[in-house]
């Protein structure tokens, strides 16, 4: 038997591309009757460059880089779902209540995915991937590929529509 499908964890860079991806991860909660957790990790300054940062900037400096970071990622998330559902809440009006919450946190960005799908008890992960290249359907993004390996619940890992270079939400609203 298959295990309910309760919460669903969607996983973001922020790309344009991603806003494929959340169409799925709205659609998939829609059809389980799930919700969903957007989860937007961002790297962590690597260590190297923390001594030129301590120098420059204190600690109240760097807090305060972080907590604009934080609130600029939010900010584009909520932009984003506030477009789906601009243009797609009369298709799906459920699509409103779906995602409960957004997290924004600090860390490499496969290792915050994988921790957060454990710690909000998520029963499925949704992302996406773009592909680069002359050989764009033989790898996957190096993060989505971490996560796919490393994990033992249901992954969807939506890739980027053959021969589009840039699928934004513009393109289901008309705009």
């Amino acid at each position: 038997m298959t295990p309910d499908i309760k919460k669903i964890l969607y996983a973001t860079d922020l790309s344009p591309n991603s806003a494929y991806a959340l169409r799925y991860a709205l659609q998939c909660a829609r059809l389980h009757k799930a919700e969903v957790v957007i989860l937007h990790a961002f790297e962590t300054v690597h260590s190297g460059f923390t001594p030129v940062l301590n120098t420059y900037i204190d600690d109240n400096g760097l807090r305060m880089l972080y907590d604009e970071r934080v609130a600029d990622a939010k900010g584009a998330i909520e932009k984003r779902l506030k477009a789906v559902y601009d243009a797609e809440l009369d298709e799906n009006p459920g699509y409103k209540d779906i995602v409960t919450s957004i997290e924004v946190c600090e860390g490499f960005p496969a290792e915050r995915i994988l921790a957060m799908a454990e710690q909000l008890d998520c029963h499925m992960i949704i992302m996406g991937t773009h592909g680069k290249g002359i050989i764009v359907n033989t790898f996957l993004g190096s993060t989505a590929k971490r996560v796919l390996r490393r994990t033992r619940k249901p992954i969807y890992i939506i890739p980027l529509p053959k021969d589009k270079i840039d699928v934004t939400i513009r393109d289901k609203a008309g705009a």
